[in-house]
């Protein structure tokens, strides 16, 4: 089967390079950057059977649907503000299409055209949101009654360096977002709104640990496709780390707001993004690590029970690719198999809790994540 990913970025390439290792798939990688694309040549070389590239524009619609065309799947990975016009460029040639683009647009507004052209769409198929909305559907599909549900992710450099003991490993802006956007929950069966970085708290996590947590605003469709009385994301980060970001966020330095500095116009996050995000860079061969819990509780035949799976997973020095990307790319490439395996094929617009529903399909996903070395350990109690 021809399969095409649209984005050759930090998550793209190895998605790529993981898909070609297999007969089964024929993979091309499409991306407006040449030198993205060189680099993923360069780097599957020995690893992978070949890949084929395309420079191509992927914010204009019409180019997008033609490069689908002649390709069976596809793995939408390009940046979030373009990716609703992507996916739907994507649904309207017909496509099956696992998503990791993670827009901020309602993704059900296409659940139709997706069901009018008979297509299985899987939206937010990475690691948090990913796999955390699998594993919390698949909890409640468990439980006769879900009552508390909280997770807890974060990614962040193995060695912690001054000043900020962080690194983007992910999109800084997408970063600065979850500092900036007021952070929703669920409490008591009511939403409740709160600053983001707010209640904050100390916990300690095998193989790292203590770091800090944080509400963020992660719910995303959770929120409203499992009944539960309490529901609620934390980032997790190490400790001090909220301190300095509220320090910033207060000053300005986050604002879209123009504000006038010697007779010109400017942005401050456009300041902040030139000098903050360089410091923020993850360098090649820079460990970095992942660290999720995932805690879905209730009763189950009249007695409590809690379910809960942890990660922790590391840069790969072997293959050199980030565990990021390892935790997100393969959530991804193991769902796209799932489809193409027949196994999951609700046609229309799913987002990863449906999978959950689906016991066959959470044991098809923790098997082939286990595969490539990424592993969720669970514990009932």
């Amino acid at each position: 089967m021809k399969v095409i990913v649209l984005g050759a970025g930090l998550v793209g390439g190895p998605m790529a390079i993981d898909l070609s290792k297999d007969p089964a798939f024929e993979v091309t990688v499409a991306d407006i950057n040449p030198g993205a694309l060189d680099a993923l040549v360069k780097r599957q070389q020995g690893v992978s059977r070949g890949i084929s590239t395309v420079v191509a524009d992927l914010a204009d619609p019409e180019r997008v649907a033609q490069l689908v065309a002649g390709h069976g799947m596809v793995i939408n990975a390009v940046p979030g503000f373009m990716g609703f016009r992507t996916l739907q460029a994507i649904i309207g040639a017909g496509k099956n299409v696992v998503d990791i683009a993670f827009f901020i647009e309602d993704p059900f507004v296409l659940d139709e055209l997706a069901r009018k052209n008979n297509v299985t769409a899987i939206m937010d198929m990475g690691v948090a949101p990913g796999m955390c909305n699998v594993l919390i559907g698949y909890g409640d599909h468990l439980l006769d009654e879900t009552q508390n549900i909280l997770y807890m992710v974060g990614g962040l450099p193995e060695i912690r360096e001054w000043p900020y003991e962080y690194k983007a490993v992910f999109s800084p802006v997408d970063v600065i977002e979850e500092y900036t956007r007021p952070a929703r929950y669920i409490e008591n069966g009511q939403f409740i709104v709160k600053p983001a970085l707010s209640d904050p708290e100390l916990l300690n996590f095998a193989g790292i640990g203590t770091l800090e947590a944080f509400n963020t605003d992660g719910l995303r469709s959770l929120a409203y496709t499992v009944k539960c009385a309490n529901m609620k994301e934390k980032t997790l980060r190490y400790p001090g780390h909220i301190e300095k970001m509220r320090l910033l966020r207060e000053t300005g330095f986050f604002s879209q707001e123009e504000i006038e500095v010697r007779g010109m116009r400017i942005k401050p996050m456009d300041l902040t993004a030139r000098l903050l995000f360089p410091k923020w860079k993850l360098e090649e061969g820079e460990v970095d690590i992942t660290v999720m819990q995932v805690m879905v509780e209730g009763i189950k035949d009249g007695k409590k029970v809690r379910h809960t799976w942890d990660l922790f997973d590391k840069y790969d020095p072997i293959t050199r690719i980030h565990s990021m990307a390892r935790t997100t790319g393969y959530s991804a490439t193991v769902a796209l198999r799932m489809i193409a395996s027949g196994l999951y094929s609700r046609k229309g617009i799913s987002v990863p809790e449906f999978i959950g529903r689906q016991p066959e399909c959470v044991d098809f996903m923790l098997r082939g994540l286990k595969e490539r070395g990424v592993i969720y350990t669970e514990t009932i109690s």
